[in-house]
């Protein structure tokens, strides 16, 4: 059992780490306060050919798995960038394997390369106000038409939806009392975000507000024939495709953000003179970033079998869950207890903990809830019976 990176994943996180850490963290805090995306940082990735890491190199990407890529947002985050920075990209990363596995190659060689080489945004519309994380309840329905669907629905949280061209959208083709199982009927499709048809308002949040996510009500929407992905009906499995990436995805970003969050503590607490004596010096400040760094790199552990698994083809639903779940923690606990060893400075936007702390909360509800991950162990992990 190996656990070392290969030579080109090291000059690979060597080269994203340098890439990231050229943006400070007031850069970061300024988007954040401003509610601004964060457009340089982008521009410089895509310069970087980072973007399109796990895009087939046929369509201009990388051809890297999922491993790389998620050392690659590991490494954002830690740089300070947090999910401002993460949110800009994994969308591309994760949200096109869709598209690489089950589009047509019409439509791989029109969205591809434009994603990878960043002239192309992409965002996902799955979750929708009165269906949640019941993807099966969703009510947006595409109709048949000559030449393609009529769509009409809403969908919410949708991440980057203001500065995107395209939404990978997934509807009801048949609706839900007519197919034989819940996940029967529904279809994926890579509309374009025509304003005359898709209405955008922003969702005010707690934190990661330099990458806006809004509702979107989609009001006859044509799409044609040849910008649905898969066959009709199948949308649900095809959707698979993204979910356990995407949790491995956010499971270092995670990681990443918990790492940035101990790191300025530990500096703090090393620094900081009360009484005559560094912080740190007192257990009780420094056992609990102890704790912190060793639930870390637990979670750590987890997240990178989740992704090795997923690379080559083996099952790891058990794993990604499972990583998400533990990263979301590890990182949440770090950001907490950096912002308890800063005191009262804590709260002050000067010293960032703050912006990690409103960050890492977001993981521990999306894109699915601690909760939820906890049904999927139960009923898939250990076989008991499912409970809702």
């Amino acid at each position: 059992m190996d656990f070392a990176p290969t030579e080109d994943q090291q000059a690979l996180r060597e080269g994203a780490r340098a890439l990231a850490r050229t943006f400070s963290d007031e850069y970061w805090a300024e988007r954040d306060h401003a509610g601004e995306f964060p457009w340089e940082f982008y521009d410089a990735f895509a310069a970087g050919g980072w973007l399109g890491i796990a895009i087939p190199e046929r369509y201009g990407g990388g051809g890297l798995g999922i491993s790389e890529a998620a050392l690659l947002l590991e490494e954002v985050a830690a740089a300070g960038a947090g999910m401002n920075g993460c949110s800009t990209m994994h969308l591309t990363i994760f949200g096109l394997n869709t598209i690489v596995k089950h589009g047509s190659e019409r439509l791989r060689r029109e969205v591809l390369p434009a994603a990878a080489d960043g002239s192309l945004h992409v965002c996902f519309g799955v979750t929708e106000p009165d269906a949640g994380t019941d993807t099966t309840r969703i009510t947006t329905f595409a109709e048949r038409v000559p030449g393609g669907y009529r769509v009409n629905g809403r969908k919410v949280w949708i991440t980057k939806a203001g500065d995107s061209q395209k939404m990978v959208l997934i509807a009801r083709t048949t609706r839900r009392e007519e197919v034989a199982r819940p996940t029967d009927g529904m279809s994926l499709f890579l509309v374009d975000l025509d304003p005359a048809h898709v209405h955008l308002n922003p969702i005010p949040k707690l934190g990661r507000n330099a990458v806006a996510s809004y509702e979107v009500l989609l009001d006859d929407l044509f799409v044609p024939d040849s910008a649905r992905v898969g066959e009709e009906g199948e949308g649900f499995r095809h959707l698979l495709d993204g979910l356990n990436p995407e949790r491995i995805l956010l499971a270092h970003e995670a990681l990443g953000i918990g790492r940035a969050a101990l790191e300025r503590a530990v500096r703090y607490a090393g620094e900081r003179v009360v009484f005559d004596r560094p912080i740190g010096q007192n257990q009780g400040v420094a056992f609990p970033l102890a704790e912190a760094a060793t639930r870390l790199d637990a979670a750590e552990l987890m997240a990178r079998n989740a992704a090795w698994r997923y690379d080559r083809g083996l099952p790891c639903g058990r794993e990604a869950n499972m990583a998400k779940w533990l990263c979301a923690e590890a990182g949440f606990q770090a950001a907490d207890q950096a912002v308890q060893t800063h005191g009262g400075m804590g709260y002050a936007r000067d010293y960032h903990v703050e912006r990690y702390f409103r960050e890492s909360r977001i993981l521990r509800l999306a894109p699915v809830s601690q909760e939820m991950v906890l049904n999927y162990v139960a009923q898939h992990v250990l076989g008991l019976p499912k409970s809702y």
